[in-house]
């Protein structure tokens, strides 16, 4: 039984002797910080909503300069439902072309309160007058891609929209 109790009282006094190491080398400050994970150094992702947002309106022309364009790049996050409004302010006739239309879910584009629903991308949107159309979907593929106006893109009439 003598042997018993000193195995059990060496074994408890291991114990104890290694957990006050263990804490005493957890206080220690003088070892060089430990590097950051890369998750916590990374920047975090815009929270995709179920709402659709709304992007930045894209007017085309102006009462006094056919070839302005309001804003010429965009920022989109993959995931994430968009709203789309773009515009025809000048009494010139556009061709707006864009590569973005192949690689987003359309929704629906809607003209003057109604609503064309598709299976596939449209072609490119035609302003013949002035007028708004809007153009909802849901980013899919991220990437960089292209908008212009191809007969004016000479003149400034192009961009880019980045999916994130």
């Amino acid at each position: 039984m003598t042997n018993q109790k000193s195995l059990l009282l060496a074994t408890f006094l291991s114990v104890v002797v290694v957990q006050s190491f263990a804490f005493a080398q957890a206080d220690d400050d003088d070892d060089p910080a430990a590097p950051k994970p890369k998750a916590e150094t990374q920047t975090k992702a815009p929270a995709i909503s179920r709402a659709s947002k709304n992007v930045p309106e894209l007017i085309l022309g102006s009462k006094t300069d056919d070839f302005a364009v309001n804003q010429k790049d965009f920022e989109l996050v993959a995931g994430q439902g968009y709203r789309w409004k773009i515009t025809s302010a000048a009494g010139f006739e556009y061709k707006f072309v864009t590569d973005l239309f192949r690689n987003v879910w359309m929704n629906q584009i809607v003209i003057n309160e109604l609503e064309v629903h598709m299976n596939g991308a449209p072609a490119w949107l035609e302003f013949d007058a002035p007028g708004t159309i809007n153009v909802q979907f849901t980013a899919v593929r991220p990437g960089e891609y292209t908008w212009s106006v191809p007969d004016l893109a000479d003149k400034g009439m192009k961009g880019k929209i980045t999916i994130k």
